[in-house]
C-alpha cells in the first residue's frame, strides 16, 4: 500500500539540502551547536522522511554516518538538520566526526517521497528508485536507495543486507512477521567534499 508523502525537489532544492545538511555538520563539530534552517526553501515546509549520509574520501573512503527516517512529523528542513548532526554523532558509526575531518567528507541527502509496505519485496523493489527498511523482532535496519546500485547488489542481496544491517538473519524479510516497507527516495550528493552536487535518483 502506498503512502504518498508528496515532497519534490527541484535540483536547486536539492543542492540547498546539501549545503543545509553541511552547515549543520559543521556547526554541530566545530561548535557543538544545532544549526537553525533559516528562511527555508517551500519545500522544505513538507512533512516527510529525510537521510544524511557522510562519507570520507581519505584513502579507499569509508562511510561515517548516516541517520534519518523514511517517516517524520517534522518539516524536512528540520529532519535534514537533526539527521546530519545524528549522523555526525558517536551514535551513527561508533566514532564522532572530528574537525579534522570536515574537509574530507561528502555529504548526501535522500529526501523521502512515497512510501510503500510491501508482501512481495522482490516483485515490488525497484534498484534505484527504492530504499529498503525491516522490521522484525524489535530490530530495524535500512538501506538508502543508491547503495544496491553502488554495489552492484540484486534485488534479493539487498534485502539480505537490510537484514544484516539491523542485527537479523539476512532472511528474515521473507518472513511472516516481518515489515518491509519500500520508500522512494530524491537522492543528491556532492562530487568531492564541499563541492558542486549531483542528483543520484530521478
Amino acid at each position: 500500500m502506498s503512502q504518498p508523502q508528496g515532497v519534490e525537489l527541484s535540483y536547486e532544492d536539492g543542492a540547498r539540502a546539501v549545503e543545509l545538511a553541511r552547515e549543520a555538520v559543521e556547526s554541530y563539530v566545530r561548535h557543538g551547536q544545532r544549526e537553525h534552517p533559516g528562511s527555508m526553501r517551500d519545500a522544505f515546509y513538507e512533512r516527510t522522511g529525510a537521510f544524511v549520509r557522510l562519507e570520507s574520501t581519505r584513502g579507499r573512503g569509508s562511510l561515517r554516518g548516516c541517520a534519518g527516517g523514511y517517516r517524520s512529523g517534522d518539516q524536512l528542513g528540520h529532519v535534514i538538520v537533526d539527521s546530519a548532526i545524528e549522523a555526525a554523532s558517536d551514535d551513527s558509526c561508533g566514532s564522532e566526526v572530528t574537525p579534522s575531518e570536515l574537509s574530507n567528507l561528502t555529504v548526501s541527502v535522500c529526501a523521502v517521497g512515497d512510501v510503500i509496505l510491501t508482501d512481495d519485496p522482490l516483485a515490488d523493489l525497484e534498484l534505484g528508485v527504492h530504499g529498503v527498511a525491516v522490521d522484525s523482532s524489535g530490530q530495524s535496519g535500512w538501506l538508502y536507495p543508491t547503495v544496491p546500485v553502488e554495489n552492484a547488489w540484486s534485488e534479493r542481496e539487498y534485502l539480505d543486507r537490510v537484514c544484516r544491517k539491523a542485527g537479523i538473519p539476512p532472511t528474515a524479510w521473507q518472513e511472516e512477521d516481518s515489515v518491509v516497507t519500500l520508500f522512494e527516495g530524491l537522492v543528491f550528493r556532492e562530487r568531492e567534499a564541499d563541492g558542486s552536487v549531483e542528483q543520484l535518483t530521478a
